[in-house]
């Protein structure tokens, strides 16, 4: 079913809109159509909702009905609206564009495009052997129905006994296996959170995560992670969880999505007890955790501060094998992970068995893959590191010691701007605003080092180039960024 948009609600997310004064004014009804087409473009108004009524809109920004009715009809000649009689309009995008399995849109053309959006590695090459190998083991599971709600047996073992090794003891009850991280994490939300239940993120965080807090109509309130380490306030971040008491906290302490910080082991020992004492649940994600670099020692899991099950960690291959083997986890107490499995019955019912398997093969060789990764990512950054500081200096950039991604402080609030620009010349960014709320964060941009060197070096020439014709340039062509990861 499409969402609405108020007329009250739409006012409030245009605020400013129009028209400047001066000789060149432009009309009301093109300023009104411009500042739409922005909210579009940086994500604070959703695809596929249906706008409010001419008159319902022209009653709540007190113009007249003329003026809207001219700018929907802009919108529409621009591809940004599509309308129906009886049935209303609603946001698109223009028609070179389509919707993608993900609900995201992405261009439908095949230009050759640098592709920065997506901060995951191509596969490792045990891949092919790990799956040939997970086909020859297939046959002693044909016997049965396949169903498996918290995963097989030899998965959940090979996930408990790495948790064991980074002096986490963790038996396979603990275990449930998932479709990836982000199944992990809507499964934890749906036993643990109720629709208008107030959720603590870090700004920035991870998009999908505060898209899967939006869909659970979460009442999202934020703590900000400075620009340098360690990232997070301590004061401010154990106020906040005093203050507010939320129900849950969602937290990436282990190389930050997108800023690359590492919590200390002190902060995560002081967030459990303080989470315990309000009445909070910890919702750690480490999807990046496998990934220090230069030597970087990890802190003890967050988890291993926890003596009255209030932590739910997170995790899954994506980040240190490949994001196309959907195979993710949830550790939590035994009669946790019993729940979880009788709520997942009713969404998915479990993970293909195959997959489960090439996972297993994966993590026996876990420390040969994740070291070649380390090595590969160290030479990536430090190509990335150098070619911003060639030719865009005046960023700001903090080095991480792990991770896949830097977070770029730029010169200006430029950041969705420069990503529209940079597709025309084949690079697609996430701009800073995808990992904030209401439209903040255009001064940072995440920047990805998954991608060979040569072609880092490259997408920073492309974007220093349209980064200085930013100021000359005419109207914008707007464009919804392609999934993020």
């Amino acid at each position: 079913m499409t969402s609405q948009v108020r007329g009250a609600q739409l006012a409030r997310l245009l605020g400013q809109w129009h028209a400047l004064p001066g000789r060149r004014r432009s009309p009301d009804y093109a300023a009104l159509a411009g500042a739409v087409r922005g909210l579009l473009a940086d994500g604070r108004l959703p695809l596929g909702v249906r706008l409010p009524a001419e008159r319902e809109l022209a009653e709540a920004l007190r113009i007249s009905r003329t003026t809207v009715t001219a700018a929907y009809r802009e919108l529409r000649e621009s591809g940004h609206l599509a309308s129906r009689r009886g049935a209303g309009s609603w946001t698109m995008l223009p028609g070179n564009h389509r919707m993608a399995s993900t609900g995201l849109w992405t261009p439908s053309d095949d230009r050759d495009m640098i592709d920065l959006g997506v901060a995951a590695l191509a596969a490792p090459p045990e891949l092919l052997p790990a799956a040939r190998a997970a086909a020859e083991d297939l046959p002693r599971y044909l016997g049965g129905a396949g169903y498996h709600p918290t995963g097989i047996s030899e998965l959940r073992e090979a996930v408990a006994h790495a948790y064991d090794e980074r002096g986490l003891p963790t038996s396979p009850e603990q275990i449930m296996v998932t479709n990836g991280t982000q199944h992990a994490l809507d499964l934890v939300l749906r036993l643990a959170h109720s629709p208008g239940g107030t959720v603590l993120v870090e700004a920035p965080s991870y998009p999908n995560a505060l898209a899967a807090l939006a869909a659970r109509r979460a009442r999202i309130t934020t703590h900000g992670l400075s620009v340098t380490e360690p990232g997070w306030d301590a004061d401010l971040l154990l106020g906040s969880l005093r203050q507010v008491r939320p129900k849950l906290a969602y937290l990436i302490p282990d190389f930050q999505n997108p800023t690359g910080h590492l919590m200390p082991a002190e902060l995560r020992e002081r967030v459990v007890a303080t989470a315990h004492a309000v009445g909070t649940d910890l919702v750690v994600d480490e999807s990046f955790v496998d990934l220090p670099l230069d030597g970087t020692v990890v802190p003890p899991p967050t988890a291993s501060f926890d003596r009255h099950s209030r932590v739910v960690t997170v995790g899954g291959m994506s980040k240190p094998f490949w994001g196309g083997l959907r195979i993710g986890w949830i550790r939590a107490s035994a009669p946790q992970v019993q729940r979880l499995a009788a709520a997942r019955v009713g969404v998915d019912m479990a993970s293909p068995v195959l997959d489960q398997l090439v996972a297993v093969h994966l993590l026996d060789e876990a420390a040969a893959i994740v070291a070649a990764r380390r090595a590969q990512l160290t030479v990536q950054r430090d190509a990335l590191l150098a070619a911003l500081a060639e030719r865009l200096p005046e960023w700001r950039v903090t080095v991480p010691h792990g991770g896949v991604t830097l977070w770029a402080e730029l010169d200006g609030p430029i950041s969705s701007a420069l990503a529209r620009a940079a597709e025309e010349v084949g690079v697609r960014l996430a701009p800073g605003p995808r990992f904030g709320l209401d439209g903040t964060l255009e001064r940072f941009l995440r920047l990805p080092f998954t991608l060979p060197a040569a072609d880092l070096v490259e997408a920073v020439g492309r974007i220093a180039a349209v980064r200085y014709d930013l100021d000359r340039a005419a109207r914008p062509r707007w464009r919804e960024p392609a999934v993020i990861a």
